[in-house]
């Protein structure tokens, strides 16, 4: 089954008319931003609600979208430095309008748009892998700034900024159940084994539980937990 899992309801579902307004050529002037591609639209936004460090909800021409930072990966909730991370994010963003570039694709099989996000003189995304609250993820076609964003995480690595200053994680017992962790059969299709009682495909994209419609299902960490739902390592993801 290759079939994209189906958004909630009350996710933000995108438009491929969105209005554009000036060229991304202004933007390649601020600093670290010279990667961003040449000759794309730039559509202002308004920033709804903040769900992490690499994700948020913005409003377009009084309609809403959800939107997924372009080439980096934050925590997710119970996962040590969400909270710093998503703190982060919402002290970058403040309260003015955005600037949104895509680079090459307009959305995600999830149908959130992959932007580069700017705030004020601000190039978010390369901001938060500085100052290490987020690391580097890099999804083909997307890859325009993806060697700038190396640069920045091992600025960021050197400096023992955020992320890269935590303690080596501790081993914790993880619980599993057996009867309720099958193998993976044909029949799954594209469902990762980790998630044996739900259908949710392997990265990427990365996904976070808000991007699901599942909560309190079991995780099999014999095949790891590719999107990191189980924070807690507790063989259960997305708790309430």
């Amino acid at each position: 089954m290759d079939t994209p899992l189906p958004a909630r309801t009350s996710s933000p579902v995108p438009s491929p008319t969105l209005a554009p307004a000036v060229d991304s050529a202004a933007l390649r002037s601020l600093p670290g931003a010279d990667c961003v591609p040449p000759g794309r639209p730039v559509q202002p936004a308004r920033l709804v609600r903040i769900l992490d460090g690499d994700t948020i909800d913005v409003q377009i021409e009084g309609r809403t979208y959800r939107v997924r930072y372009i080439g980096i990966d934050a925590p997710e909730r119970g996962q040590a430095f969400y909270a710093e991370a998503t703190a982060a994010n919402r002290r970058l963003l403040g309260s003015g309008p955005l600037r949104l570039v895509r680079d090459v694709s307009e959305t995600d099989r999830y149908g959130r748009l992959l932007r580069y996000v700017f705030a004020g003189d601000i190039f978010v995304n390369r901001a938060l892998v500085e100052g290490g609250y987020a690391q580097v993820m890099t999804v083909p076609p997307d890859v325009s700034c993806a060697q700038t964003f190396l640069a920045a995480e091992r600025e960021a690595r050197s400096a023992g900024r955020g992320l890269w200053g935590l303690p080596p994680p501790t081993a914790t017992p993880i619980r599993i159940q057996p009867t309720r962790t099958p193998a993976p059969t044909p029949e799954r299709g594209n469902c990762h084994p980790a998630y044996p009682t739900v259908c949710i495909p392997p990265p990427p994209p990365d996904l976070d539980c808000g991007d699901i419609p599942y909560r309190n299902f079991p995780v099999d960490h014999r095949y790891g937990d590719p999107h990191r739902f189980d924070g807690d390592k507790d063989g259960i993801g997305c708790e309430r």
